[in-house]
């Protein structure tokens, strides 16, 4: 099992097959996160590919660039602290025609690990959850200010949760004597109506914070909006015959993969990747989502919910 503050890149083998990264390729790691991915893909496309790494936390971003650029024969690499729903925009800038698109949706484990950033109630800390520490609203803002009837919408939309209106009416009392500021002061009012949680079947117990934090957190980063636009710009460059900033080409089309880790996120994906595939504008590398084996869970428990889907463009008339 992985220990705390360890991070390793979930489904690493099967992003390098599916995606296939080739010498010479350009790619576009659209979260580079610590560059566990980028580095690997780096390694495929060597000193005449292009790397092209986006993140919002610019932290990372600076990671992972000095990580690929360790290696022994790094590609050209162009490091840009952007959100990706920008990828298509800042590829035509650059003029770069994308051999391989990768997405991965999951947050690194030093987000998580880092009680300052406020993305977990298992770390008492400011109430901020964002990924992009020089955005202009956290956490603490929305629960602070929202009115009850948009905190439960939020809560029951990205979390999912059906004790959202109770959550939210806690959370709605709590503020008018004490504002909210702290991680723990939301996992508090979350467990005062809605219990802590139980074990389900032979999993650990999921605590019933758990969906009120997913929920903000992706309230806070519009992280669904940011995956609509990604996916309107990859079916748009699709639907067009010939290349724009993705290869779209039969038979060498880009390769475009994105690793979802809940429904919300999976589900846009799914639904965008089997359009372009029953409308003959991309194929699917693989049927279906991957997922990990046994042995890359022991390893990485963290890869228990991702999901990789794959397709490869080619627009056929």
């Amino acid at each position: 099992m992985t220990a705390p503050g360890d991070h390793i890149p979930v489904l690493m083998e099967a992003v390098l097959r599916t995606l296939d990264p080739r010498p010479g390729d350009t790619v576009l790691d659209c979260t580079a996160g610590l560059g566990g991915h980028a580095a690997a893909m780096a390694e495929r496309i060597g000193p005449t590919g292009t790397l092209v790494l986006l993140d919002v936390d610019k932290g990372n971003l600076q990671r992972a660039e000095a990580r690929v650029l360790a290696l022994p024969s790094p590609p050209k690499v162009l490091a840009v602290h952007s959100p990706f729903s920008a990828a298509a925009r800042l590829a035509q800038e650059q003029a770069l025609v994308v051999d391989v698109l990768l997405a991965d949706l999951g947050f690194s484990s030093n987000q998580i690990s880092d009680g300052a950033r406020g993305f977990s109630f298992q770390r008492d800390g400011p109430l901020d959850m964002r990924l992009d520490p020089t955005a202009p609203v956290t956490a603490a803002e929305l629960v602070n200010t929202l009115p009850e009837r948009e905190l439960a919408q939020i809560i029951f939309d990205y979390g999912e949760d059906p004790a959202a209106r109770r959550i939210a009416g806690a959370i709605v009392r709590a503020r008018t004597v004490t504002p909210f500021s702290t991680t723990a002061q939301l996992a508090a009012a979350v467990h005062s109506v809605a219990g802590r949680g139980g074990r389900q079947g032979g999993r650990s117990p999921i605590d019933t914070a758990t969906k009120t934090f997913q929920a903000l957190r992706i309230a806070v980063n519009d992280e669904l909006g940011h995956l609509d636009a990604l996916l309107s710009s990859i079916r748009r460059a699709a639907e067009i015959s010939g290349t724009t900033w993705l290869r779209n080409e039969p038979g060498r089309g880009a390769r475009i993969g994105i690793i979802a880790f809940h429904s919300l996120e999976d589900r846009p994906v799914k639904n965008v990747f089997g359009t372009l595939v029953s409308t003959g504008r991309a194929e699917a590398v693989e049927r279906g989502a991957v997922q990990a084996d046994e042995a890359e869970l022991t390893r990485n428990s963290r890869a228990r919910s991702a999901k990789l889907r794959v397709i490869r463009l080619g627009h056929r008339d």
